[in-house]
């Protein structure tokens, strides 16, 4: 699990009742995303407590096996091949740490939110479908469901009308737009409340895309 210098925490108001816990990208770091709690809107009436993990470094295949921060390694350029299996469970179990920590501070998991961009986006995925309580919702940007025949064929009752937002470029050449849609499918075949939106984009975020996660949040949090 992360130590206190590998996770940034930043609460929007005092006594937060709900965390979000954001995984960044490939090659990214803990800072990626800080900049945009405050675009996101969010009342000072919904504390929220946000913490960005630091992936470990790893040796990365398709980049000369340069070692980098990453979630897991990729090792073919089509993102969804020969996929990591160790890897992502390994990172998996650090969202989980995460998640328990929020827990016995007091924060439900019913007002817990796992995000990510990209491989930050697939762990997050990955591990809110197979935690065990019902999480807030999720959110995946530019991002896909790695590993999904290794789900348990049956469906956990909980995961029924869990919100979910995906966000996607139509222009992304790094997670073809296919793939989002493939993960949209498929997380609503598991009866899940997905929102998927598509930009006029690539592989990146955009206003239009941090207005709406912060929408979709404050629909999801405000109690």
């Amino acid at each position: 699990m992360p130590t206190v210098d590998d996770t940034l925490v930043i609460e929007t108001a005092s006594d937060p009742d709900a965390a979000v816990i954001w995984a960044h990208g490939l090659g990214a770091d803990k800072h990626d995303f800080e900049t945009i709690i405050p675009m996101l809107g969010l009342p000072s009436s919904l504390p929220v407590r946000f913490i960005f993990p630091n992936a470990p470094y790893r040796s990365i295949t398709i980049n000369g096996g340069m070692e980098m921060r990453g979630w897991y390694d990729i090792r073919s350029t089509s993102i969804n091949e020969l996929e990591d299996a160790d890897g992502i469970r390994e990172s998996a179990t650090i969202l989980s740490s995460l998640i328990d920590e929020q827990l016995k501070k007091g924060i439900a998991a019913s007002r817990i939110v796992l995000a990510g961009f990209s491989q930050g986006g697939a762990i997050a995925l990955f591990q809110g479908i197979r935690q065990s309580q019902a999480l807030a919702g999720i959110i995946a940007l530019s991002s896909y469901l790695p590993l999904p025949d290794s789900l348990d064929e049956k469906t956990p009752a909980h995961l029924k009308g869990m919100p979910v937002f995906i966000g996607h470029g139509n222009q992304d050449p790094v997670v073809p737009i296919e793939l989002g849609l493939f993960t949209r499918d498929f997380l609503l075949g598991l009866k899940m409340d997905v929102r998927f939106q598509m930009y006029p984009m690539g592989h990146s975020v955009s206003f239009d895309e941090i207005s709406d996660i912060g929408t979709w949040l404050r629909k999801i949090l405000q109690t």
